[in-house]
């Protein structure tokens, strides 16, 4: 019987590791270490949060992403300067070899209830039992592409997850469809390896993050009204990124709302002049319907204004988000899947991250509507280590409060 297992190994999962190993609860950890970044996100991206904010943490903040960049000799500043995503890929790795060095590079193909807890079977055939699991799967299983695209087969329609490396698409006409980062990012980098690329999004214009200035200092004013925060400049920004334990206690109604019309789709400042100029925009557009034609995709698009144009491409890539759902879980039994409590596909948690599956612990983007926007980004992995490193910390010295002294005993002997 092990205590608690981990699965994933992104920053929240490595981060809520080094706590527990802090803490001495005994854990497991089961996942490839970065492996959204390392393999889901495309070469050559840069990340919109600053370099303060994308940390991975440990209990102690002995290594941040500024002292693995000192140590490596990687130009950094707390803001001003874009995290390279291979550099913050790199960094988690690291930070894996020197404070998670138990993670397994295994996966779990299947969980079950049992009496005392839940059955773990790994993709190797081990089975064991775990009294609780941390799910810290990120982004991992729940990337969405809207119905009127969803019909198309997969050799012509792919999601923004899919892909990391982009020259495969050199010389090749393709359509990204999307108004966030992750559109903007890919149709950019699409650019620069050589695809005939345009993005199509229903935003009439794209959003960018405002440029710092190096070197020059906001008035006293303008910070006091607007103050910087791990979610960007603002009061609102401040509130999500700093208070996530108050936002808990919000009323569901309102905590649904604010999670989903915060911080909505943009791009970082960085991408704007790759993008604006290069890559053919079509904004104010809807997709009705999509279909295949002589071996291209036809997108049959319509203005706000009710005109109607078409467009045919080689692939479609859609870069339309995220969505949690449950039933993708396919490696949580149904049986568990169906006593999981769930608010607009997200499920319902206590302030301790737990689920109603008792034992059942959810972080990351699955957590977005009980702790708030900052959930959806590296920066909450800070708070979510240590309100699930406390918690379950307490669980493990109840547990041992409970054990009969004269099972102890015997034990011991």
């Amino acid at each position: 019987m092990i205590d608690t297992v981990i699965i994933g190994a992104g920053p929240y999962g490595l981060s809520i590791a080094a706590h527990l190993r802090n803490r001495r609860v005994p854990f497991r950890i089961f996942g490839r270490p970065m492996d959204s970044w390392l393999a889901h996100m495309p070469k050559g991206m840069m990340l919109k949060s600053d370099g303060f904010a994308s940390n991975i943490y440990d209990p102690e903040s002995k290594f941040t992403l500024k002292q693995f960049c000192a140590e490596r000799g990687i130009e950094y500043a707390d803001m001003g300067i874009p995290v390279l995503l291979s550099t913050f890929s790199e960094y988690g790795l690291a930070f894996k070899d020197r404070l998670v060095p138990e993670l397994e590079e295994k996966l779990v193909a299947g969980i079950e209830r049992s009496t005392d807890g839940f059955l773990l079977r790994l993709d190797d055939g081990e089975e064991f039992k775990a009294r609780r699991i941390v799910l810290a799967i990120g982004i991992t299983h729940f990337e969405y592409a809207p119905a009127n695209l969803a019909n198309l087969p997969t050799q012509f329609l792919s999601h923004s997850y899919r892909h990391h490396d982009l020259t495969p698409f050199k010389g090749r006409n393709v359509v990204v469809v999307g108004a966030g980062s992750s559109a903007i990012d890919l149709a950019a980098l699409l650019h620069e390896a050589g695809a005939d690329v345009q993005l199509v999004a229903r935003a009439t214009s794209l959003k960018f993050h405002t440029a710092p200035q190096p070197g020059k200092r906001r008035p006293w004013l303008q910070r006091l009204r607007h103050p910087d925060s791990g979610l960007g400049p603002g009061m609102r920004s401040r509130f999500f990124s700093d208070a996530p334990g108050l936002f808990h206690y919000l009323p569901e109604g309102l905590r649904v709302e604010l999670v989903e019309n915060t911080l909505g789709p943009s791009g970082g400042w960085f991408i704007k002049d790759k993008l604006m100029g290069h890559v053919p925009l079509a904004l104010g557009q809807n997709v009705e319907r999509a279909e295949v034609r002589n071996g291209k995709v036809s997108l049959h698009l319509r203005a706000l204004d009710g005109s109607a144009q078409e467009l045919v491409t080689d692939h479609v890539i859609a870069a339309t988000g995220y969505k949690v759902d449950m039933e993708r879980l396919a490696f949580l039994s149904a049986e568990i899947r169906s006593k999981v409590m769930c608010v607009s596909g997200r499920p319902v948690l206590s302030s301790g991250f737990e689920s109603t599956v008792p034992g059942l612990y959810f972080v990351g983007l699955a957590a977005a509507n009980s702790f708030g926007p900052v959930m959806r980004f590296a920066f909450g992995a800070g708070f979510a280590a240590k309100r699930v490193a406390e918690t379950l910390a307490k669980s493990v010295a109840r547990n041992r409060a409970a054990v009969p002294s004269s099972r102890i005993s015997a034990v011991a002997e």
